[in-house]
């Protein structure tokens, strides 16, 4: 259990920069030493509207946000009545002069005096809260230093000017708010969100192309690639429409180059057909769907869990896939490697089913380690025995040896109807049997390199609480405060939701009493998937579907409703 955990919650509208201080305050934290979990809300506009930013502290990872808050920050008098029923009954009120905390214990700042222009308002705001919370003043001269250094000393000296009048104004307040235990510093620790993690994974692993049409939540990991396609030797086409960039991939991948491409559920649906493309084909790519509340436009800034029957069953026709769901910001690193390395293995399209929560979420870390991590099968470059090659060679695993056209003489046939070996049209009925049959081949070929469910807890709890992805930290967290009250609980938590090797989790869901499945979204979809497979029922769901996180409070209220 942690030593302590605090939240802090910068709120106001969208263009008066909480996202800045926010970030900058997050990255100082992840230097100082401490874990940190920080999530966006946020409206879809550009300006106004509703937005915070929730920064959970600690000197334990925390994986969930919080449901109380021990600091509000207040950009607007909005952002107090928003959250006010969030503040713990000692947290503190951060806000201007000109606001009402609303008899909450405050810190009124007087921006007028202490930033000589609007523009300086947020500086004042992290100078601020650094103060109250004890951390050391060199930190954010650092991180400011290092960002507005290209906009020439004389924007360092001002900023870091501002900073200091706020910090020194701030020692008077200190009674005010409790600071934060010391902890030794780690400069080397890196901050980042699942979305980045997801692309950096993808390079790790040999992505070489990104096609995409932008989407909310998913744009962000193209931008990543965007970012270092330079260095990495990657490239990254923004097309019309979603239809164009999925078939632009399939055919970046038929040239060779391992292919990616982010969307969100929205623009998967427009996908589908190039899925069933890549099923026939046999052609490796990576579809990364962040989701977000739907039907059709829904809500686009926000999360959600409801896209996970749409990813298994959209394509027409049969053929092999596999779905992974990250549960953390460092799995998707994982699993934006293991995507890629799966779809180059097995030739066939992998989706990673992540949500707004996890895409957005940042997480403080440790460097990733590369070391370690797997290799990736390439193509056969060989170009030996041309003139017999056959690109749907039928093979005990179902794998066939996948060349690359131009690389030698061998012919490299690909098409969207049913084939022979060679990849020559056929509508014969035996040969069509057969190359089915090669597809399920594969299929029983992947369940045997199925990523099993963790499981957390005593080997036979009463009550088995199951979750998908992101959802993971919240009811882990809930396990621990069910558990703490008395209760005999576990959790068994999955980041590969298809397919799926039911004798790797049978016995725990045979052992437990009463079975929970939480999930965000209103239909319950991962517990009618493991009903369908294993015929044990499950007794209880618990689903959020507004739009917000799963969180531990949220969990435990709606396990005990009646």
């Amino acid at each position: 259990m942690p030593t302590f955990d605090r939240t802090i919650i910068i709120a106001g509208a969208a263009g008066q920069g909480l996202v800045t201080v926010g970030e900058l305050l997050s990255k100082i934290l992840t230097r100082a030493g401490y874990e940190v979990f920080a999530t966006q809300y946020y409206m879809s506009r550009i300006r106004g509207g509703h937005n915070s930013f929730r920064i959970r502290i600690s000197d334990m990872p925390q994986f969930a946000s919080a449901d109380e808050c021990d600091i509000l920050f207040a950009f607007d008098q909005d952002a107090v009545a928003q959250h006010f029923e969030m503040l713990h009954e000692s947290g503190t009120v951060i806000l201007s002069d000109k606001l009402n905390a609303m008899n909450k214990q405050c810190v009124s700042i007087p921006f007028d005096t202490l930033a000589s222009k609007p523009l300086y308002e947020n500086v004042v705001a992290l100078g601020v809260l650094c103060a109250l919370l004890g951390l050391d003043r060199s930190l954010p001269e650092q991180l400011l230093s290092e960002r507005f250094t290209p906009k020439g000393e004389k924007v360092v000296t001002d900023n870091i000017e501002t900073l200091g009048g706020a910090y020194d104004w701030s020692l008077n307040f200190t009674d005010k708010c409790s600071q934060l235990p010391k902890m030794h510093m780690h400069p080397e620790r890196i901050l980042i969100n699942g979305n980045t993690s997801i692309a950096l994974g993808a390079m790790a692993a040999g992505v070489k192309f990104c096609s995409f049409y932008p989407m909310t939540p998913g744009s962000s990991v193209a931008q990543t690639l965007i970012n270092h396609s330079q260095e990495m030797g990657i490239v990254v086409e923004q097309v019309e429409d979603e239809i164009a960039a999925l078939n632009m991939a399939l055919g970046a991948s038929y040239a060779g180059a391992a292919s990616i491409v982010p969307t969100s559920g929205g623009g998967f649906a427009l996908m589908t057909e190039a899925v069933s493309l890549s099923g026939i084909m046999e052609q490796p790519i990576v579809v990364v769907i962040a989701q977000r509340p739907g039907p059709a436009t829904g809500m686009p800034t926000r999360t959600e869990q409801g896209d996970l029957l749409f990813a298994m069953f959209g394509g027409h026709g049969e053929f092999p896939r596999i779905i992974l769901t990250p549960s953390t910001v460092e799995e998707c690193f994982e699993m934006g490697h293991r995507a890629i390395r799966c779809a180059e293995k097995y030739q066939s399209p992998v989706i990673i089913l992540t949500d707004q929560f996890l895409a957005d979420g940042l997480q403080s870390l440790e460097t990733y380690d590369l070391h370690d991590l797997p290799e990736v099968a390439q193509p056969d470059y060989s170009d030996t025995h041309s003139e017999g090659y056959k690109r749907y060679l039928l093979t005990d695993d179902g794998i066939s040896p996948r060349r690359i056209p131009g690389y030698g003489k061998s012919i490299v046939l690909a098409d969207s109807h049913a084939h022979n070996e060679r990849g020559n049209i056929t509508e014969d009925r035996q040969l069509r049997n057969v190359m089915v049959e090669k597809m399920l081949l594969k299929e029983s070929c992947i369940r045997k390199d199925v990523l099993p469910p963790r499981y957390f807890g005593n080997e036979n709890a009463d009550k088995l609480l199951i979750c998908w992805g992101s959802v993971e930290g919240a009811v882990r967290e809930a396990a621990a405060e069910m558990t703490e009250r008395g209760e005999n609980v576990a959790v068994l938590s999955f980041s590969q939701v298809w397919p799926l090797d039911v004798e790797q989790f049978m016995p725990y869901l045979e052992n437990a009493k009463e079975r929970v499945c939480i999930e965000g979204n209103s239909n319950a979809q991962f517990a009618w998937l493991l009903k369908g497979l294993t015929c044990v029922p499950i007794q209880k769901i618990v689903s959020r579907y507004d739009g917000r996180p799963l969180t531990a409070g949220y969990i435990i209220r709606k396990m005990y409703e009646e």
